[in-house]
């Protein structure tokens, strides 16, 4: 969750009480044509589908499908009941690698159970109809998360089919903090499966079974974007808390933090020690205060935005920005921030190079966006 700056912490800004990153980029002139497609009820993500419609995951529980040629806007039925709150809904939606041969899709939403809400991840068949619509079938829970909690905050819950063909959770905390550090639950960690939900088996922990089996990494607070770049190598953007949003290269068994360093501070003005004070924890490749509220990634690899391949393109919620970071090795920093005008939420890459993306709130609309 992000806050507005409280007036102690604006001080700290301007006193020079708390870092904060060198290059204040201002914002630049859209390099891009945004042309609307579709208008949404509180979208989150969307995916395509081999026939270049696509799937649209709407909060309070409803699955679309977009026509962009003709911008019909159909339904799909058989989504879950989702635990519709704070920040909670029906959350990410991918395809499995094997789409166009098993039809199997994956979503992540919130759910209701005892004690509060917590993440789930769930795969069904989709069958497509002729009316431009469809439903989801012989669905199934493969994931959840070990715990939950009041307050509906920070599920994050970003799915991703890596390379070899597993899938990684995106894990949030729920705004619990000290479960990013425990090696007894799934909270805050980047999660890494088999497509059945079984934990991978050269995952670092592996060894130890149980939840620990799942977990790549930890120490992780609200993560709530992911992709690979040229080299296989996972990136991954989250919420810091009041400052301190994240830009992360995601290692095998490595603990970025949180909540015991952070280069934020807490929402009430406690201070947080640096990552510079803890040398054995993984810290950010590039980080923000203020923050942008970072809500999507993307590592582009296209090449109709020439100049940025291999960059990473984030979308900002409380920024309404679309942010993007050069990637040099190991380290990164922000090149450009984009000014939208509303709060951006989920960002993909379609197969000619175009980047969508689509607007968070009751009328969000999803764009496409190509060179000027």
């Amino acid at each position: 969750m992000h806050l507005g700056l409280s007036v102690t912490y604006a001080l700290a800004l301007v006193t020079g009480a708390l870092a904060v990153p060198a290059e204040k980029l201002e914002t630049r002139q859209q390099p891009f044509t945004s042309t609307p497609i579709t208008d949404h009820t509180e979208p989150w993500a969307f995916a395509f589908l081999p026939d270049n419609r696509i799937l649209v995951n709407e909060r309070r529980g409803n699955m679309r499908l977009v026509d962009p040629t003709t911008k019909a806007k159909g339904t799909i039925t058989g989504v879950p009941s989702v635990a519709y709150g704070g920040q909670g809904g029906l959350h990410d939606v991918a395809l499995h690698p094997d789409y166009a041969e098993n039809s199997m899709v994956y979503i992540s939403y919130a759910e209701t159970g005892s004690g509060g809400a917590g993440g789930a991840v769930a795969r069904a068949k989709l069958t497509l109809d002729t009316n431009g619509g469809g439903a989801l079938s012989e669905l199934e829970v493969i994931w959840r998360h070990s715990q939950r909690a009041q307050g509906g905050l920070q599920f994050a819950c970003r799915l991703l089919f890596g390379p070899d063909g597993a899938l990684w959770i995106s894990s949030g905390e729920i705004n619990q903090m000290t479960p990013a550090q425990s090696m007894t639950g799934n909270l805050g960690k980047m999660i890494k499966l088999y497509d059945n939900g079984t934990a991978f088996a050269g995952n670092p922990f592996a060894s130890e079974g149980e939840v620990q089996a799942q977990i790549w990494s930890l120490g992780h607070r609200n993560p709530l974007g992911i992709d690979w770049d040229a080299d296989g190598r996972l990136w991954e953007v989250e919420m810091g808390p009041m400052g301190g949003d994240e830009l992360n290269l995601i290692e095998r068994g490595a603990n970025y933090g949180w909540p015991l360093v952070s280069q934020g501070r807490h929402y009430d003005g406690r201070t947080i020690p640096a990552h510079s004070t803890r040398p054995e924890f993984n810290p950010p490749k590039a980080f923000w205060v203020p923050v942008i509220s970072p809500a999507g990634l993307i590592i582009y690899k296209g090449s109709l935005f020439s100049d940025w391949t291999g960059n990473a393109i984030i979308t900002g919620l409380s920024s309404q920005s679309i942010v993007r970071a050069t990637i040099t090795g190991d380290t990164a920093r922000e090149a450009q921030r984009f000014s939208m005008g509303k709060r951006m939420r989920g960002i993909r890459e379609d197969s000619e190079g175009a980047i969508w993306v689509i607007e968070d709130g009751p009328s969000g609309r999803l764009l496409k966006l190509t060179p000027n």
